[in-house]
């Protein structure tokens, strides 16, 4: 074996024990895998139903994931109000308590002193770890790890950093990712969501360690590609959280063909969402963890003909379901 190819098998072979290696949470239960952003339900007077949040919780339990988080931006956080979010986090973390799912709590406010507020609250919860969007008032990138830093002293626990949804001129390069999980070891995990997303997990894989996690977004539509290159896990919606681990576990076990067969009947769902809105809102409906298909960002309504094309895509998925 030449030395430049002895070296590229060297780097690949240490990325992917990096990923098998990831660290866990305090806790004991590990940081890799499926873990869903869950959806926040509401009743017909568009108020928070705690009891479907935590019946949501219990849903995602039995799918089989790895961890779940809330609330993000499929959690519709930024119309959540303050007291909401605070009652919403005290909940799960009473229901999670002691199950096998990492609870992932997001902490992410406009600036620094928001976001520490919901964070020492979320530390005092004890979770599992702590998720939190970029600052949309950052003006510089130094901001954007400032925001980062100061989160990494309220919590030692694992914290994501997840690259969009923030200020929209800040660029959060490779490099500060990177100083950012040296200088705090704990703040190792990211979810990647920043154009070129493939192009920048790559390059994320090659910094391990300080690098110790690497997620996508997006409802994993890359995720048969992000697990050959050994990314770590994905945060897709909640309402077909089982068959999400379903092809991890596919995957994981060798059986990639069979992996591949299952995500390409699951993409027909995840693009189905894009000519008719709402169609997550249908399945947690259908599948009786929410009451409603409510939302406060917009109205959904389905024709019979729309309800009719998402049963009968969901029909093809119904082998793979565990829940």
């Amino acid at each position: 074996m030449s030395h430049t190819n002895r070296r590229q098998f060297l780097s690949t072979l240490g990325a992917g024990l990096g990923a098998r290696l990831a660290p866990a949470a305090p806790g004991g239960k590990s940081i890799r895998g499926v873990f869903p952003i869950m959806a926040t339900p509401f009743n017909e007077a568009k108020e928070v139903d705690f009891d479907d949040l935590v019946k949501e919780a219990g849903f995602l339990d039995r799918c089989g994931v790895h961890g779940m988080v809330w609330p993000q931006l499929a959690s519709e956080y930024w119309l959540l109000k303050k007291e909401e979010r605070m009652r919403g986090m005290e909940l799960l973390a009473r229901a999670m308590k002691g199950r096998r799912p990492a609870l992932i709590l997001g902490v992410q406010g406009p600036n620094t002193e928001a976001m520490l507020e919901y964070a020492r609250r979320a530390e005092e919860l004890e979770p599992d770890g702590m998720i939190a969007i970029p600052p949309t008032e950052a003006k510089t990138l130094d901001d954007f790890l400032n925001y980062y830093r100061a989160l990494a002293g309220v919590t030692k626990r694992p914290i994501f950093v997840q690259t969009s949804g923030g200020a929209r001129s800040i660029n959060p390069t490779i490099e500060a990712l990177v100083s950012l999980a040296r200088e705090f070891p704990n703040c190792a995990y990211v979810k990647e969501e920043y154009a070129p997303i493939i192009e920048r997990m790559k390059q994320l894989t090659q910094h391990r360690p300080p690098i110790r996690g690497i997620f996508s977004g997006a409802h994993g539509k890359g995720w048969t590609y992000e697990m050959r290159l050994g990314c770590d896990g994905t945060c897709p919606g909640s309402a077909l959280s089982d068959v999400y681990v379903r092809i991890w576990d596919l995957y994981q076990g060798g059986k990639k063909a069979a992996a591949l067969e299952a995500f390409a009947k699951l993409m027909l769902l995840v693009n189905l969402d894009s000519q008719i809105p709402g169609t997550f809102q249908y399945l947690m409906k259908l599948r009786g963890v929410f009451k409603t298909t409510v939302s406060r960002q917009r109205e959904y309504k389905y024709t019979p003909e729309a309800a009719a094309e998402i049963e009968f895509n969901f029909a093809a998925l119904k082998p793979l379901l565990k829940a």
